[in-house]
C-alpha cells in the first residue's frame, strides 16, 4: 500500500511540474492543481494509512493522527480558492492579449 501511494505521488508531482512548465496558461494552471492534490495526498499519508481507526486518543491501540486530516482539509480550500483565482486571472490575460501563451507572445509569432 505505502509503495503504491509512494508511486502516485511520484507521478502526481512529475506531470505537475512538467505541465508548470510548459508555455500555456492551462498547462499551468492543470500543473498547479496536480501539485496541489499531491501535496494533500503527502500530508495525508503523513497521518499514517490506517483503515478503521478511530482518531481519538486511548479508545483504541493504534490511531489514526487527526493533525494531517485537519491540513489536508485546508490545504483543499486554499487550493481550490487558488486554482480559482488562477482561472480567473488566465481568461482575463487570454481575453487581453488573444493568446494563451504565458509571457503574452507566442512563439510562431515573434520575428526574433
Amino acid at each position: 500500500m505505502e509503495f503504491m501511494v509512494a508511486i502516485l505521488l511520484g507521478v502526481l508531482t512529475a506531470c505537475g511540474v512538467y505541465l508548470v512548465l510548459r508555455p500555456r496558461t492551462f498547462s499551468a494552471v492543470l500543473g498547479l492543481t496536480l501539485l496541489s492534490h499531491a501535496v494533500n495526498l503527502f500530508l495525508f499519508s503523513m497521518g499514517r494509512l490506517h483503515s478503521h481507526t478511530p482518531a481519538v486518543i486511548g479508545a483504541v491501540d493504534q490511531h489514526a493522527d487527526p493533525l494531517p486530516q485537519a491540513l489536508v482539509l485546508t490545504a483543499i480550500v486554499i487550493s481550490f480558492a487558488m486554482t480559482a483565482f488562477v482561472v480567473a486571472l488566465a481568461l482575463r490575460s487570454a481575453l487581453e492579449l488573444r493568446n494563451d501563451h504565458v509571457d503574452g507572445v507566442d512563439k510562431e509569432e515573434d520575428p526574433i
